[in-house]
Protein backbone atom coordinates (compact mmCIF):
# COMPACT_ATOMS: atom_id res chain seq x y z
CA UNK A 1 0.00 0.00 0.00
CA UNK A 2 1.39 3.33 -0.99
CA UNK A 3 2.13 6.23 2.00
CA UNK A 4 -0.71 8.56 0.19
CA UNK A 5 -3.24 5.16 0.40
CA UNK A 6 -2.65 4.74 3.95
CA UNK A 7 -3.59 8.02 4.97
CA UNK A 8 -7.12 7.68 3.09
CA UNK A 9 -9.90 6.81 5.23
CA UNK A 10 -13.92 5.57 3.92
CA UNK A 11 -17.37 6.03 5.81
CA UNK A 12 -20.01 4.60 4.67
CA UNK A 13 -23.56 6.35 5.18
CA UNK A 14 -26.84 4.26 4.71
CA UNK A 15 -27.76 1.02 3.75
CA UNK A 16 -29.55 -1.09 1.76
CA UNK A 17 -31.25 -4.31 1.67
CA UNK A 18 -30.69 -5.53 -2.05
CA UNK A 19 -27.57 -8.12 -3.03
CA UNK A 20 -26.22 -7.84 -6.13
CA UNK A 21 -24.12 -10.70 -7.35
CA UNK A 22 -24.89 -11.78 -3.66
CA UNK A 23 -22.83 -8.86 -2.35
CA UNK A 24 -24.44 -6.41 -0.02
CA UNK A 25 -24.38 -2.30 -0.72
CA UNK A 26 -21.73 -2.34 2.00
CA UNK A 27 -19.41 -5.68 1.01
CA UNK A 28 -19.34 -4.08 -2.75
CA UNK A 29 -18.50 -0.87 -1.23
CA UNK A 30 -15.86 -2.01 0.76
CA UNK A 31 -14.14 -4.60 -1.53
CA UNK A 32 -13.80 -1.71 -3.93
CA UNK A 33 -12.18 0.45 -1.39
CA UNK A 34 -9.74 -2.77 -0.68
CA UNK A 35 -9.09 -2.95 -4.16
CA UNK A 36 -7.94 0.68 -4.54
CA UNK A 37 -5.68 -0.29 -1.54
CA UNK A 38 -7.97 1.87 0.81
CA UNK A 39 -8.09 0.29 3.85
CA UNK A 40 -9.34 1.90 6.80
CA UNK A 41 -13.05 2.04 7.26
CA UNK A 42 -14.06 4.77 10.10
CA UNK A 43 -17.72 4.80 11.30
CA UNK A 44 -19.67 8.64 11.27
CA UNK A 45 -18.90 8.64 14.90
CA UNK A 46 -15.05 8.42 14.50
CA UNK A 47 -14.76 11.17 11.40
CA UNK A 48 -14.00 14.17 13.71
CA UNK A 49 -11.08 12.05 15.11
CA UNK A 50 -9.91 11.18 11.33
CA UNK A 51 -6.55 12.49 10.17
CA UNK A 52 -5.04 12.62 6.75
CA UNK A 53 -8.69 12.74 4.02
CA UNK A 54 -11.32 10.95 4.29
CA UNK A 55 -14.63 9.88 1.68
CA UNK A 56 -17.89 9.98 3.07
CA UNK A 57 -19.95 7.69 0.79
CA UNK A 58 -23.77 6.53 0.45
CA UNK A 59 -24.11 3.33 0.57
CA UNK A 60 -27.97 3.26 -0.37
CA UNK A 61 -26.31 3.92 -4.22
CA UNK A 62 -24.11 1.50 -6.24
CA UNK A 63 -20.87 2.75 -7.63
CA UNK A 64 -19.04 1.89 -10.89
CA UNK A 65 -15.11 0.63 -9.17
CA UNK A 66 -13.71 3.20 -11.57
CA UNK A 67 -15.96 6.04 -9.27
CA UNK A 68 -14.39 4.73 -6.30
CA UNK A 69 -10.80 4.96 -7.60
CA UNK A 70 -11.56 8.50 -8.79
CA UNK A 71 -12.71 9.38 -5.87
CA UNK A 72 -10.17 9.01 -4.10
CA UNK A 73 -7.35 10.34 -6.36
CA UNK A 74 -9.79 13.60 -6.36
CA UNK A 75 -9.63 15.07 -2.62
CA UNK A 76 -11.87 18.34 -2.53
CA UNK A 77 -14.62 16.88 -5.38
CA UNK A 78 -17.87 15.89 -4.29
CA UNK A 79 -20.01 13.01 -6.59
CA UNK A 80 -23.41 14.06 -7.62
CA UNK A 81 -25.73 11.45 -9.08
CA UNK A 82 -28.15 11.93 -12.09
CA UNK A 83 -31.24 12.73 -9.34
CA UNK A 84 -29.50 15.62 -8.28
CA UNK A 85 -27.90 14.08 -4.71
CA UNK A 86 -24.49 14.14 -3.78
CA UNK A 87 -23.78 10.65 -2.70
CA UNK A 88 -19.57 11.24 -1.71
CA UNK A 89 -17.64 13.49 -1.03
CA UNK A 90 -13.27 13.25 -0.42
CA UNK A 91 -12.58 15.56 2.42
CA UNK A 92 -9.43 16.46 2.65
CA UNK A 93 -8.26 17.97 6.74
CA UNK A 94 -10.61 17.55 9.18
CA UNK A 95 -12.42 20.49 8.63
CA UNK A 96 -13.13 19.49 4.92
CA UNK A 97 -13.83 15.52 5.89
CA UNK A 98 -16.67 17.37 8.20
CA UNK A 99 -17.94 19.28 5.53
CA UNK A 100 -17.99 16.34 3.56
CA UNK A 101 -20.15 14.68 6.44
CA UNK A 102 -22.30 17.33 6.44
CA UNK A 103 -22.59 17.45 2.47
CA UNK A 104 -23.59 14.13 1.81
CA UNK A 105 -25.83 13.83 4.64
CA UNK A 106 -27.79 16.72 4.87
CA UNK A 107 -26.84 18.21 1.54
CA UNK A 108 -25.53 21.22 3.27
CA UNK A 109 -25.23 24.43 1.15
CA UNK A 110 -22.70 25.93 3.48
CA UNK A 111 -20.38 22.40 3.30
CA UNK A 112 -20.83 22.47 -0.83
CA UNK A 113 -18.88 25.42 -1.00
CA UNK A 114 -15.65 23.58 0.16
CA UNK A 115 -15.85 21.00 -2.64
CA UNK A 116 -15.92 20.88 -6.58
CA UNK A 117 -19.41 19.27 -7.64
CA UNK A 118 -18.75 17.30 -10.33
CA UNK A 119 -20.44 14.00 -12.33
CA UNK A 120 -19.96 10.32 -12.79
CA UNK A 121 -18.09 10.95 -16.00
CA UNK A 122 -16.14 13.68 -15.12
CA UNK A 123 -14.93 11.63 -11.82
CA UNK A 124 -14.68 8.73 -13.93
CA UNK A 125 -13.82 8.69 -17.79
CA UNK A 126 -16.34 7.12 -20.18
CA UNK A 127 -13.67 6.14 -22.21
CA UNK A 128 -12.58 2.47 -20.69
CA UNK A 129 -9.08 1.33 -21.79
CA UNK A 130 -9.13 -2.08 -20.35
CA UNK A 131 -12.69 -3.08 -21.95
CA UNK A 132 -12.28 -0.86 -25.19
CA UNK A 133 -14.93 0.81 -24.56
CA UNK A 134 -16.92 4.14 -23.70
CA UNK A 135 -19.88 4.20 -21.37
CA UNK A 136 -20.97 6.14 -18.75
CA UNK A 137 -20.13 4.86 -15.09
CA UNK A 138 -22.70 3.29 -13.32
CA UNK A 139 -24.11 5.29 -10.30
CA UNK A 140 -28.03 4.13 -9.54
CA UNK A 141 -29.95 4.90 -6.33
CA UNK A 142 -30.70 1.47 -4.75
CA UNK A 143 -33.93 2.42 -2.76
CA UNK A 144 -37.25 0.80 -4.41
CA UNK A 145 -34.44 0.07 -7.69
CA UNK A 146 -34.89 -3.06 -9.56
CA UNK A 147 -32.44 -6.08 -8.31
CA UNK A 148 -32.53 -7.29 -11.86
CA UNK A 149 -31.97 -4.14 -13.94
CA UNK A 150 -29.14 -2.91 -11.68
CA UNK A 151 -27.52 -6.63 -12.16
CA UNK A 152 -27.62 -6.02 -15.67
CA UNK A 153 -26.06 -2.26 -15.65
CA UNK A 154 -23.22 -3.69 -13.80
CA UNK A 155 -22.61 -6.84 -16.26
CA UNK A 156 -23.12 -4.34 -19.31
CA UNK A 157 -20.66 -2.13 -17.43
CA UNK A 158 -18.21 -4.90 -17.16
CA UNK A 159 -18.49 -6.29 -20.77
CA UNK A 160 -16.03 -5.58 -23.52
CA UNK A 161 -16.84 -3.15 -26.10
CA UNK A 162 -14.70 -4.37 -29.04
CA UNK A 163 -14.88 -7.99 -29.10
CA UNK A 164 -15.45 -10.71 -31.87
CA UNK A 165 -19.33 -11.62 -33.21
CA UNK A 166 -19.83 -14.65 -30.80
CA UNK A 167 -18.81 -12.85 -27.47
CA UNK A 168 -20.26 -9.38 -28.22
CA UNK A 169 -23.46 -10.94 -29.56
CA UNK A 170 -24.29 -14.67 -28.26
CA UNK A 171 -22.83 -14.63 -25.33
CA UNK A 172 -24.38 -11.84 -22.95
CA UNK A 173 -27.45 -13.42 -22.37
CA UNK A 174 -26.40 -17.07 -21.36
CA UNK A 175 -23.40 -15.43 -19.48
CA UNK A 176 -25.29 -12.98 -17.56
CA UNK A 177 -27.46 -15.87 -16.08
CA UNK A 178 -24.47 -18.24 -15.55
CA UNK A 179 -22.56 -15.36 -13.48
CA UNK A 180 -25.49 -14.67 -11.53
CA UNK A 181 -25.45 -18.59 -10.83
CA UNK A 182 -22.30 -18.29 -9.87
CA UNK A 183 -22.02 -15.88 -7.58
CA UNK A 184 -25.15 -17.05 -5.86
CA UNK A 185 -22.93 -20.48 -4.95
CA UNK A 186 -19.74 -18.23 -4.37
CA UNK A 187 -18.01 -19.80 -7.00
CA UNK A 188 -15.00 -18.32 -7.56
CA UNK A 189 -13.99 -16.93 -11.18
CA UNK A 190 -10.62 -19.12 -11.04
CA UNK A 191 -12.34 -22.31 -10.21
CA UNK A 192 -14.70 -21.08 -13.84
CA UNK A 193 -10.94 -20.90 -15.32
CA UNK A 194 -9.97 -24.06 -14.34
CA UNK A 195 -13.41 -25.76 -15.63
CA UNK A 196 -12.33 -24.01 -18.92
CA UNK A 197 -8.81 -25.14 -18.98
CA UNK A 198 -10.43 -28.74 -18.52
CA UNK A 199 -12.51 -27.53 -22.09
CA UNK A 200 -9.59 -26.75 -23.34
CA UNK A 201 -7.73 -30.15 -22.78
CA UNK A 202 -11.24 -32.02 -23.80
CA UNK A 203 -11.62 -30.20 -26.84
CA UNK A 204 -7.50 -30.90 -27.80
CA UNK A 205 -7.78 -34.39 -27.18
CA UNK A 206 -11.23 -34.71 -29.15
CA UNK A 207 -9.89 -33.05 -31.82
CA UNK A 208 -6.70 -34.91 -31.90
CA UNK A 209 -8.59 -38.54 -32.70
CA UNK A 210 -10.89 -36.71 -35.20
CA UNK A 211 -14.12 -36.68 -33.30
CA UNK A 212 -14.70 -32.65 -34.40
CA UNK A 213 -18.11 -32.50 -33.10
CA UNK A 214 -17.83 -33.12 -30.15
CA UNK A 215 -14.65 -31.54 -29.68
CA UNK A 216 -16.40 -28.27 -30.68
CA UNK A 217 -18.79 -28.34 -28.24
CA UNK A 218 -15.97 -28.42 -25.18
CA UNK A 219 -13.91 -25.74 -26.91
CA UNK A 220 -17.47 -23.49 -27.41
CA UNK A 221 -18.08 -24.22 -23.66
CA UNK A 222 -14.51 -23.20 -23.25
CA UNK A 223 -15.13 -19.44 -25.21
CA UNK A 224 -18.03 -19.35 -22.91
CA UNK A 225 -16.85 -19.73 -19.81
CA UNK A 226 -13.99 -17.67 -20.81
CA UNK A 227 -16.18 -14.51 -20.87
CA UNK A 228 -18.13 -15.77 -17.64
CA UNK A 229 -15.16 -15.97 -16.15
CA UNK A 230 -14.04 -12.43 -16.75
CA UNK A 231 -17.75 -10.82 -16.05
CA UNK A 232 -18.00 -12.84 -12.60
CA UNK A 233 -14.53 -11.40 -10.97
CA UNK A 234 -15.50 -8.06 -12.55
CA UNK A 235 -19.21 -8.27 -11.35
CA UNK A 236 -18.17 -9.32 -8.00
CA UNK A 237 -14.75 -7.77 -7.72
CA UNK A 238 -12.82 -10.71 -6.54
CA UNK A 239 -10.42 -10.00 -9.56
CA UNK A 240 -6.70 -10.59 -9.07
CA UNK A 241 -3.72 -10.27 -11.15
CA UNK A 242 -2.51 -13.83 -10.61
CA UNK A 243 -6.14 -15.15 -12.20
CA UNK A 244 -5.86 -12.48 -14.98
CA UNK A 245 -2.83 -14.22 -15.77
CA UNK A 246 -3.89 -17.72 -15.54
CA UNK A 247 -6.94 -16.35 -17.76
CA UNK A 248 -4.71 -14.74 -20.16
CA UNK A 249 -1.99 -17.30 -20.51
CA UNK A 250 -4.69 -19.68 -21.17
CA UNK A 251 -6.19 -17.64 -24.06
CA UNK A 252 -2.98 -16.59 -25.42
CA UNK A 253 -1.39 -20.52 -25.81
CA UNK A 254 -3.99 -22.93 -26.24
CA UNK A 255 -5.38 -21.99 -29.79
CA UNK A 256 -2.39 -23.10 -31.80
CA UNK A 257 -2.84 -26.55 -30.25
CA UNK A 258 -6.40 -26.93 -31.07
CA UNK A 259 -5.30 -26.31 -35.16
CA UNK A 260 -2.29 -28.99 -34.53
CA UNK A 261 -4.88 -31.46 -33.09
CA UNK A 262 -7.51 -30.83 -35.47
CA UNK A 263 -4.93 -30.86 -38.44
CA UNK A 264 -3.68 -34.42 -36.77
CA UNK A 265 -7.64 -35.81 -36.61
CA UNK A 266 -7.76 -35.02 -40.64
CA UNK A 267 -6.15 -38.49 -40.98
CA UNK A 268 -2.69 -38.60 -42.67
CA UNK A 269 -3.77 -38.90 -45.97
CA UNK A 270 -5.75 -35.48 -45.66
CA UNK A 271 -3.13 -33.84 -43.78
CA UNK A 272 -0.04 -34.70 -45.35
CA UNK A 273 -1.63 -32.46 -48.29
CA UNK A 274 -2.67 -29.77 -45.76
CA UNK A 275 0.48 -29.43 -43.70
CA UNK A 276 0.80 -25.52 -45.85
CA UNK A 277 -2.77 -24.86 -43.81
CA UNK A 278 -1.48 -25.46 -40.61
CA UNK A 279 1.71 -23.84 -40.88
CA UNK A 280 -0.35 -20.88 -42.45
CA UNK A 281 -2.61 -20.99 -39.51
CA UNK A 282 -0.09 -20.89 -36.25
CA UNK A 283 2.40 -18.78 -37.79
CA UNK A 284 -0.18 -16.46 -39.07
CA UNK A 285 -1.65 -16.64 -35.41
CA UNK A 286 1.76 -15.50 -33.85
CA UNK A 287 2.01 -12.91 -36.25
CA UNK A 288 -1.36 -11.10 -35.83
CA UNK A 289 -0.50 -11.08 -31.79
CA UNK A 290 3.06 -9.46 -32.93
CA UNK A 291 0.91 -7.10 -34.70
CA UNK A 292 -0.81 -6.38 -31.70
CA UNK A 293 1.89 -6.20 -29.78
CA UNK A 294 3.70 -3.90 -31.70
CA UNK A 295 0.57 -1.45 -32.76
CA UNK A 296 0.42 -1.56 -28.66
CA UNK A 297 4.11 -0.47 -28.07
CA UNK A 298 4.47 1.88 -30.39
CA UNK A 299 1.38 3.93 -30.01
CA UNK A 300 -0.30 3.12 -26.71
CA UNK A 301 -3.33 1.98 -28.22
CA UNK A 302 -4.98 -1.46 -29.60
CA UNK A 303 -5.05 -1.52 -32.85
CA UNK A 304 -8.74 -2.46 -32.79
CA UNK A 305 -9.75 0.63 -31.25
CA UNK A 306 -7.43 2.94 -33.56
CA UNK A 307 -10.76 3.91 -35.96
CA UNK A 308 -14.09 2.32 -36.42
CA UNK A 309 -13.72 0.09 -39.22
CA UNK A 310 -10.48 -1.66 -36.78
CA UNK A 311 -13.17 -2.47 -34.45
CA UNK A 312 -15.18 -3.27 -36.40
CA UNK A 313 -12.87 -5.75 -38.14
CA UNK A 314 -12.23 -7.11 -34.85
CA UNK A 315 -15.22 -8.66 -34.74
CA UNK A 316 -14.47 -11.11 -37.38
CA UNK A 317 -10.88 -11.05 -37.39
CA UNK A 318 -8.73 -14.73 -37.18
CA UNK A 319 -8.64 -14.90 -33.85
CA UNK A 320 -9.82 -17.80 -32.17
CA UNK A 321 -14.02 -17.38 -31.89
CA UNK A 322 -14.61 -16.25 -35.84
CA UNK A 323 -11.67 -19.34 -36.63
CA UNK A 324 -13.92 -22.14 -34.49
CA UNK A 325 -17.30 -20.82 -36.28
CA UNK A 326 -15.49 -21.38 -40.05
CA UNK A 327 -14.46 -24.54 -38.48
CA UNK A 328 -17.93 -25.07 -36.77
CA UNK A 329 -19.45 -24.96 -40.70
CA UNK A 330 -16.99 -26.87 -42.48
CA UNK A 331 -17.50 -29.98 -40.13
CA UNK A 332 -21.34 -29.44 -40.07
CA UNK A 333 -20.92 -29.72 -43.96
CA UNK A 334 -18.51 -32.91 -43.30
CA UNK A 335 -15.91 -30.96 -44.69
CA UNK A 336 -13.21 -30.58 -41.76
CA UNK A 337 -10.31 -30.17 -44.14
CA UNK A 338 -12.18 -27.35 -45.80
CA UNK A 339 -12.48 -25.48 -42.77
CA UNK A 340 -8.88 -25.76 -41.95
CA UNK A 341 -7.98 -24.18 -45.44
CA UNK A 342 -10.60 -21.62 -45.15
CA UNK A 343 -9.46 -20.59 -41.42
CA UNK A 344 -5.80 -20.29 -43.48
CA UNK A 345 -7.12 -17.93 -46.22
CA UNK A 346 -9.07 -15.75 -44.11
CA UNK A 347 -6.14 -16.08 -41.31
CA UNK A 348 -4.26 -14.27 -44.34
CA UNK A 349 -6.88 -11.87 -45.04
CA UNK A 350 -6.69 -10.88 -41.66
CA UNK A 351 -2.65 -10.48 -41.77
CA UNK A 352 -2.91 -8.15 -45.03
CA UNK A 353 -5.59 -5.87 -43.42
CA UNK A 354 -3.23 -5.40 -40.10
CA UNK A 355 -0.06 -4.71 -41.95
CA UNK A 356 -2.07 -2.27 -44.14
CA UNK A 357 -3.34 -0.53 -40.81
CA UNK A 358 0.15 -0.49 -39.78
CA UNK A 359 1.23 1.01 -42.24
CA UNK A 360 -1.40 3.66 -42.42
CA UNK A 361 -0.50 4.29 -38.97
CA UNK A 362 2.73 5.03 -39.17
CA UNK A 363 2.37 7.22 -42.15
CA UNK A 364 -0.13 8.97 -39.77
CA UNK A 365 2.54 9.64 -37.18
CA UNK A 366 5.02 10.69 -39.55
CA UNK A 367 2.47 13.60 -40.99
CA UNK A 368 2.04 14.28 -37.01
CA UNK A 369 -1.50 12.89 -36.48
CA UNK A 370 -0.62 10.28 -33.63
CA UNK A 371 -2.90 7.42 -33.43
CA UNK A 372 -5.96 8.19 -30.92
CA UNK A 373 -8.70 5.43 -30.19
CA UNK A 374 -11.56 6.66 -31.72
CA UNK A 375 -13.63 5.83 -28.58
CA UNK A 376 -11.30 7.74 -26.33
CA UNK A 377 -11.22 10.91 -28.53
CA UNK A 378 -15.58 11.03 -28.36
CA UNK A 379 -15.34 9.87 -24.82
CA UNK A 380 -13.56 13.39 -24.08
CA UNK A 381 -15.82 15.45 -21.51
CA UNK A 382 -16.77 18.66 -22.99
CA UNK A 383 -15.42 21.80 -21.57
CA UNK A 384 -16.86 23.38 -18.39
CA UNK A 385 -18.78 20.20 -17.60
CA UNK A 386 -17.94 20.00 -14.16
CA UNK A 387 -20.07 21.68 -11.94
CA UNK A 388 -19.29 23.81 -8.43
Amino acid sequence: MSAERANIAYCLIGDSDLTLFSLSSRERLRRAFRRAEVEIELPAGELESGEGSAIVIRASYVFDEALIKGLINAPGVALRAEDGEVVAAHGEGAENIRAAFALVTELDEVAAANFVIQDATTIASAYQKALRKRAKPVLLPLESADPDAIERALFGSSYKGVTDVVTKYVWPRPALAVTRWCAKRRISPNVVTWVSLGCVLLATYLFWHGWVLTGLAFAWGMCFLDTVDGKLARCTLTSTKLGDVFDHGIDLLHPPFWYYAWFVGLGPYLASSLAWALWVVILGYIAGRLQEGLFIWRYGIEIHTWRPVDSWFRLITARRNPNLLILMVCALLQAPDKGLVAVAVWTIVSFIFHCIRIAQAFMAKLGGRAPVSWLQAQAQPAAGSSAT
